[in-house]
C-alpha cells in the first residue's frame, strides 16, 4: 500500500540553509545580515548557526514582494510543471536508468515529480512567509517519498541522485526561460533562482536521507545483501 506524506509542524529553530530557503536568499546573504546584526542567531557547540523561525520571518514584511509573481506576469504554474514533466521527464528518466529499472513505475514517478515541482513553485510564489514554509515542507516530504520509492524499486543511490539532479536541472532551466520570457530584471531573476536553488538543496537532502534509510532497512531485514543494489 502506498504511503502518504504527513504534514509536519515546522521547527522553531532553523539551520542557515533552512532559513535562507524560507525567505528566498542565499546562505551567504543571510550570513552577512547576521554579521551586520540585522537578524540574530545563536551558535551551537559545534559552531553552527541556528536562527529563530519568527526572527527570520520578520525579515520579510507581510504582503511585501521583492519581485512580481509569475502569475501576475501571465505565467501559469500548471503550464510550467506540465512543460517540465511532459516534455523532458522521459529523457531524464531514461538517462538516469529509471525506465530500464522499472518501466511500469515511470508514470508514477513523473506524477510525484510534478507534485514536487508544484509545491516548490508554491513556495517561491507565496506572499506570506508562513505559506512559503508550509509549501517547502510539503515539497520536502514528497522528495523523501520519491527517495523511498526509488530505493524500494531498484534504483541504486548513484542512479537515484542522478535522476533527481536531472529533474532539478530541467526545472531550473524552465525557470530561467520563464524569467527571460517575462522580462524579469537581473535582480528579480537572481532572487527567483537563488530561492529555487536553496529549496532544491533541501529537497535533495531529504531525498538522499530517505533513500539511504530505506536501503538500510532493507539490508537489516535481509531484502538485499550489503553492497548490493536493492532488488
Amino acid at each position: 500500500m502506498e504511503s502518504t506524506p504527513r504534514t509536519r509542524t515546522p521547527s522553531p529553530w532553523m539551520t542557515i540553509h533552512e532559513a535562507s530557503a524560507l525567505i528566498g536568499v542565499s546562505p551567504a546573504t543571510l550570513r552577512r545580515w547576521c554579521d551586520q546584526g540585522e537578524v540574530k542567531a545563536f551558535t551551537t557547540p559545534g559552531g553552527h548557526r541556528r536562527f529563530s523561525r519568527s526572527a527570520v520571518l520578520g525579515l520579510v514584511p507581510a504582503g511585501r514582494r521583492q519581485r512580481p509573481s509569475l502569475e501576475s506576469l501571465g505565467e501559469s504554474a500548471g503550464r510550467m510543471v506540465d512543460d517540465v514533466y511532459h516534455r523532458s521527464a522521459p529523457d531524464v528518466a531514461a538517462e538516469a536508468g529509471w525506465a530500464e529499472a522499472r518501466p511500469g513505475e515511470t508514470e508514477r514517478m513523473r506524477d510525484l515529480g510534478r507534485r514536487i515541482a508544484t509545491a516548490v513553485l508554491a513556495h517561491l510564489e507565496a506572499a506570506d512567509p508562513a505559506d512559503a514554509a508550509a509549501a517547502l515542507a510539503t515539497a520536502e516530504d514528497l522528495a523523501a517519498e520519491h527517495g523511498r520509492i526509488a530505493c524500494a524499486h531498484g534504483l541504486a543511490t548513484g542512479a537515484a541522485v542522478n535522476a533527481f539532479l536531472g529533474f532539478r536541472g530541467v526545472f531550473l532551466h524552465e525557470l530561467c526561460d520563464t524569467a527571460r520570457a517575462r522580462d524579469l530584471d537581473a535582480t528579480e531573476t537572481t532572487q527567483l533562482l537563488e530561492g529555487a536553488n536553496a529549496a532544491m538543496d533541501r529537497l535533495l537532502g531529504a531525498f538522499i536521507r530517505a533513500h539511504e534509510l530505506t536501503m538500510a532497512e532493507r539490508i537489516h531485514c535481509g531484502c538485499v545483501r550489503t553492497g548490493a543494489a536493492p532488488a
